[in-house]
């Protein structure tokens, strides 16, 4: 985060330290919860990789500012594609451990996207829809191409139509920082 924080203060007028993170999700992680199994209250280690918390409103493991809605859940988009804020829900709960995707999922592989992809199309596409890309280099942008995700508006209906999360806000892509 720091190192962020450090390339945005030379980009905008404000010193890093005055930058304050305001949510912070991990999306591959193994943590001990207590969760309903066949009617009984259990403890258990549930192992989220590539998913995300996505508990329900009311939950004793949320902190008091998301108690009354749920979980933040945050669903990134790609390079050229909306990300959602979302909360968890009490569905969530009983039917995913209170676990959500974070992210759309990939449909090409980095090396695959790398060999098929022209870095430069992709900032040049990027720039025609009005998505401004900062990159060290065009050949570190092909692999996080639109393209190679699926769609997250399409993703985000889906979880949100099976109630295990529910949408907040949508977000357009104005500029990219890619490392």
């Amino acid at each position: 985060m720091h190192m962020v924080r450090k390339v945005f203060s030379g980009m905008f007028d404000i010193q890093y330290e005055e930058m304050n993170l305001v949510y912070d999700v991990a999306h591959n992680v193994a943590k001990l919860e207590e969760h309903v199994v066949d009617g009984r209250q259990m403890k258990l280690c549930v192992h989220r990789k590539g998913a995300t918390r996505a508990f329900g409103p009311g939950c004793a493991d949320l902190p008091g500012e998301y108690a009354p809605w749920g979980q933040p859940v945050i669903i990134p988009g790609s390079m050229g594609t909306s990300s959602y804020l979302l909360h968890g829900t009490k569905e969530a709960m009983v039917k995913t451990f209170g676990s959500t995707c974070h992210g759309s999922g990939r449909i090409m592989s980095r090396t695959k996207a790398k060999k098929a992809l022209s870095g430069r199309e992709v900032r040049e596409s990027l720039a025609a829809e009005g998505i401004i890309i900062r990159a060290p280099h065009d050949g570190a942008i092909a692999d996080e191409a639109p393209e190679v995700y699926k769609p997250s508006d399409e993703v985000v209906r889906i979880v949100d139509s099976a109630g295990i999360s529910r949408m907040v806000a949508r977000f357009v892509p104005l500029g990219v920082i890619k490392g």
